[in-house]
């Protein structure tokens, strides 16, 4: 056993930071000493119960640390490798071997719903009662995690790089790779992005980086607003105060917006986007409303060949994007810094609060 310290959900909105005990890992797994993980709005979801997760249990899945030890069987990281934790997958099924594991076959069970283990797994307990802790393959949000092989991606990095690094695994992985692998815009394009938290701003990162010919933002909140131009847009528009429709068609001389990511999960923002799309163009949704919600589409406004489609995870490798990732970091190209705040892990519940309000962007849990 390997003794340490987590947030442990005991219920909606109930985390109790505990100590726990690891075992040792087991087939295909790696023990990894946890540095920092990120907070995404994923684990808020099942903080607030809207989605499902077995209590006592350990959620928490942008996790970054130091390879402690290794299951039989795993050949891809060893003892003092530095990594990065991002979602598991089977590697097995037809997208998987397509390098799409995002769309992996068994991608609901094994990161979410408690998570698929094998019978040999490790586990963890607490006063020797057993706790969910496989969550997206991780359940990072503790000082030591038990992850998949498939979870784990090694990276050049110090240790100290590790916290600003943290949030590569799912959040600013979704956002960027969303842009850069799917929508793909070109320099003639223009390119919105609804929504600017962690998701939003770092599509609006990879978007500047693609040079389109105009960037549009859209929020409610000025501040986010503002970090969004900082980062590369070329307008903003504050859906509180402002007529989004008209100023896109403002904006866009009435030509409308050939590449669009709602990352809010709102239905109606998707069906304004959808509205404002160009000819043959294309909105791309993602988020995690509640099951059954549906997006209003006016069939008629779509026969000019505008795209609707949705994205999980950006559609991402985490094993080929996170290093390309930490290397734009590396040279400024991707200021993660201006994206996060640090918190201690006995402050895990602000920080969950902060996010919610919108008073941090993306927080980062430090051990």
């Amino acid at each position: 056993m390997t003794f340490g310290r987590a947030a442990v959900l005991d219920g909606p909105f109930q985390l109790t930071v505990s100590d726990v005990e690891f075992s040792d890992p087991g087939p295909g797994e790696v023990l990894v000493r946890i540095v920092a993980s990120g907070l995404c709005h994923t684990d808020l979801g099942v903080l607030a119960g809207g989605i499902p997760f077995p209590t006592p249990g350990i959620i928490g899945h942008e996790g970054a640390g130091v390879v402690e030890t290794v299951g039989a069987g795993v050949h891809t990281v060893a003892a003092s490798d530095r990594v990065l934790l991002s979602f598991t997958s089977c590697g097995s099924c037809a997208a998987c071997t397509a390098d799409h594991p995002a769309y992996c076959e068994t991608w609901l069970p094994r990161n979410l719903l408690g998570g698929l283990r094998d019978a040999a797994s490790g586990g963890v307990t607490r006063d020797g009662e057993a706790v969910a802790s496989h969550f997206f393959g991780q359940s990072s949000f503790g000082s030591w995690a038990l992850a998949d092989e498939r979870s784990v991606v090694k990276v050049d990095a110090e240790e100290a790089e590790l916290v600003a690094l943290a949030p590569l695994g799912c959040g600013v992985l979704t956002g960027f790779g969303s842009v850069w692998n799917v929508l793909d815009p070109g320099p003639g394009d223009i390119v919105a992005v609804y929504g600017t938290g962690a998701v939003g701003l770092s599509a609006v990162i990879a978007a500047a980086l693609r040079s389109p010919a105009q960037l549009i933002a859209v929020d409610l909140v000025d501040a986010r607003l503002d970090l969004a131009r900082e980062l590369g847009a070329t307008a903003t528009i504050n859906a509180a105060t402002e007529d989004v429709a008209a100023r896109l068609a403002e904006l866009t001389g009435g030509r409308g917006v050939s590449h669009s990511f709602d990352t809010t999960g709102n239905p109606q923002v998707a069906r304004g986007a959808l509205d404002a799309a160009s000819v043959r163009g294309t909105v791309l949704v993602c988020g995690a409303p509640p099951p059954g919600t549906e997006i209003a589409v006016d069939i008629q406004g779509i026969l000019t060949g505008k795209v609707l489609r949705g994205v999980t995870m950006g559609d991402t490798d985490p094993q080929q994007l996170i290093p390309e990732l930490v290397a734009l970091h590396r040279e400024g190209r991707l200021p993660l810094d201006r994206l996060e705040r640090r918190y201690a892990l006995d402050d895990i519940a602000q920080a969950a609060e902060d996010m919610h309000t919108g008073a941090t962007v993306k927080p980062v849990i430090v051990y």
